[in-house]
Order: structure tokens, then sequence, then C-alpha cells
């Protein structure tokens, strides 16, 4: 079958990895893609919120599934523009509906849910410009530290974390009356601060069944030690040591299933991919957001342990017989490590040569923004993430020492990583 994926990520590029790997494909197309992706299909220079260029792929391509990567188009409707078409209504959609991803694209709309729901989660409350004054009072009956999110889509980077009161105030005044993340902070969400340690578990779900695949950690600060700004992520582990059978249980128990359950109750149709940001506090798991995609990079180090074909997974999802399936994972330990532009998150330079990549072994190396010179087809930094690189092993140790090895091959000018990923698990090996 040809299947259309959307996306341009190293999320996209372990997907793309994944499919190409199945009997059941017959041509991946990759909208935009990157030079990764271009390995494993054609990518095609659309934007992915372009819903009328999507259309005519999938017309004149024959497409028989359309895989969503990022939230954008999701959030942006683009699974309701397809059933709403006559001419394209019977190709499956893989993600959630407008309103379904609204978990999401809105923290205000996610909160709410978890409330309702009986989701365990930390206190909060919403304010928007005209609220500032109740805003800052709500922060003042909270102790330190404070965060702030932002409640539309900013690219990863709309949660402020701040230690004391006074920058407190002042961030949530530039995000509502300055607009810091323009219409995404038109409303924020202040919420009394969990003390733990993160995890990432994700979900396939058809609308009534799910399956659970491997849990992760990410990495989302740009410096060592988790410190400076925060980024789309600098590294992930695979699986998480702590988050043990005992723990897992509790996460289904208390929020998966509820999760699920709860969207049936508000006739809400989800089929796709959950992503539930958790918070171990003392053993018991905390929600703290909801996507509704894949993590990225937590891709890179989930997609490399799962031993079952993709392309039937999803189609199963599309077909709501994921009753039927079993997941199968692979024991080893996947450490991913990003190599990233100088200067990201903030300003950074773009077409920098790649080297090395082509020298990798025993890792799997997985773009993210990256373009091909159409001259020489040599790879090009094309972005802040430019790589991930992924490594499997029996213990984490070896997985991290097999990431770092290869990293030493690759080169562009700027290139900067995190040294201590998986630094914080150390008690764990």
């Amino acid at each position: 079958m040809n299947i259309l994926l959307l996306g341009s990520g190293g999320r996209e590029h372990a997907l793309a990895w994944k499919l190409a790997q199945s009997p059941a494909l017959s041509h991946l197309f990759i909208v935009p893609g990157n030079a990764g992706t271009a390995l494993t299909g054609t990518n095609l220079n659309v934007s992915v919120n372009d819903f009328q260029a999507l259309k005519k792929i999938v017309l004149d391509r024959h497409i028989e599934m359309v895989i969503v990567g990022p939230e954008d188009p999701l959030v942006n409707g683009i699974h309701d523009f397809f059933l709403a078409d006559p001419e394209i209504h019977n190709v499956p959609v893989i993600g959630p509906r407008k309103k379904a991803a609204m978990l999401e694209g809105s923290k205000d709309f996610a909160k709410q849910f978890m409330i309702r729901h009986g989701i365990p989660t930390a206190r909060y409350r919403t304010f928007d410009p005209s609220t500032v004054e109740q805003g800052i009072a709500f922060l003042s009956s909270l102790d330190p530290p404070y965060v702030l999110k932002a409640d539309g889509l900013a690219a990863g980077k709309g949660v402020i974390i701040c230690q004391n009161l006074a920058d407190a105030v002042h961030e949530l005044s530039d995000m509502l009356v300055d607009a810091r993340f323009g219409k995404a902070s038109h409303k924020v969400v202040v919420e009394e601060f969990l003390k733990g340690i993160e995890l990432s578990v994700f979900i396939l779900t058809d609308g009534i069944n799910y399956k659970i695949l491997p849990e992760a950690k990410d990495y989302k600060r740009i410096g060592e030690g988790d410190t400076g700004l925060n980024t789309g992520g600098m590294g992930s582990i695979s699986p998480v040591p702590f988050a043990d059978k005992t723990f897992m249980d509790k996460v289904e128990s208390r929020i998966i299933r509820p999760t699920v359950e709860g969207l049936l109750a508000d006739n809400i149709d989800y089929r796709g991919f959950i992503f539930f940001g958790l918070m171990n506090v003392g053993g018991d798991p905390y929600l703290i957001e909801y996507n509704c995609r894949l993590g990225d990079p937590e891709t890179e180090s989930v997609i490399p342990r799962l031993k079952n074909d993709l392309v039937h997974l999803l189609l199963s999802t599309a077909r709501q017989h994921l009753d039927k399936e079993t997941i199968a994972v692979d024991p080893q330990y996947a450490a991913t490590v990003m190599l990233v532009s100088k200067g990201y998150p903030g300003f950074y330079e773009k077409g920098k040569i790649i080297t090395g990549e082509k020298s990798i072994t025993g890792s799997f190396i997985f773009h993210a923004g990256t373009k091909m010179r159409p001259d020489t087809m040599q790879a090009l930094t094309n972005g802040g993430r430019v790589l991930a690189v992924t490594n499997l092993a029996d213990t984490l140790q070896e997985a991290l020492s097999g990431s770092y090895e290869n990293i030493k091959k690759i080169e562009f000018e700027g290139k900067y990583f995190r040294r201590d990923i998986g630094f914080d698990l150390d008690q764990t090996f």
C-alpha cells in the first residue's frame, strides 16, 4: 500500500524507517521530510497545513493511509478535512480529529478534561489578559517554584518555571499582556509545581481499545544538569528504570484507562497516538500534559524497541481492531542523544555541511533538521535540532556509551550536544 507521512523531524524519520520495514508498504511519501526520510521514500515539498495540496497528493499518488507526525495539522483539523471530503473520506488518517487534538492544542481544555475524569494532576487556574491581577494573587498562594504554561501550541517552548514570585509575576505579564508567545499565550495556565522525576508514556488507541508502547524519558533543557532554556528535546532513554510493573499499573489504572474511557464518555472519536507527560511523585504518577502524537526525541528511542510491523498496527488502529494485537518490545535499552546547532534554542545558522554520518556502525541515525543539497546530495543542517543518534544495548550504560562513541564520528560547524543524558538515572543502573 502507498502511505503518506506528514512531518520533517527526527520523529518522522524514525517512523519512516520503521514503516519502510513492512512488507505491506509499496511506497512511502513524506511531506515535507528531510535528508533522512529521503532514504526511505519520496519527499514532497508541500506544507503539512496545506490540506488541498495534501488531498491532491492522496488522489494522484493513490495513497491508502495518512499518518500525521506533528501537532499543527491535527490541531488545525486535517482529520476532519478528510472526513468531510467525499473524494478522500475513506482514506484512514492516523491522528485525532480537531476536538480531540485540543488535548494538546489547549492546556486549559486538557486540564478541564483531567479534572472531569478524575485524573491526578497538579492544582491549577487559567488566566487571560483581563485577569492578570487574579493570576498574581493565585501565584502568591503557591509555594515556589512556579509553573506557567501558554495555553496554545508554542513549539514545545511555552512552559516557564520561575524560582521566585517576582520572576513569575513578570513572566505572567510578559505572556499575557505582551503576548510573548503570540496567540498561544492569550491564556496562561498557572500550576502548582510537582517535585518528582518526569517520564513519557505512549499508547496507540483506536477509540475503544488501546495498546501501551514502550515508555521513555526525555531531557528538555539545553544545558547539562538540566540547566538553561527549554528545547524541543536533547535526548531520551527507554525503558525508564523506575517505571516498573507496580508504577506502570498505577499509570494504566489512574491515567491511561480514565483517559480512553473519558474520550468515549465525551463522545470524542480518537484514533492515533496519545502521549502522556507524567511526573513520578513519590511512586505515584501525576499527569502533566497530553500530546496528540508521539514525542520527539522519545520516538527515536521508542520506535527502535518496537518489534511489531508498524503498518499492520496502524491499520488495526484505523479499523478498530487493536484488541487483536499484541505489542512486542525489545528488552534492550535505547539511548538517544541529539546533535543541535550552535545557538539553539535561540538564533542559529543553517546550511552547514554534515560529514561522518555514513561511517556510523551499531547505532541508528535519525535526521531532524536536515536537508539534501540537490547538486551534490550532501546533507546540510536545516534546523536547531539536527540529528539523533540512538544506540541499543543490554544496559543503559552500554547504550549511552555506544551513542556517544558514534557522535564523535559526526561533524558539522557548531555541533553541540549534552554529555549527560541519563545522568539522573545513575542510581538505577
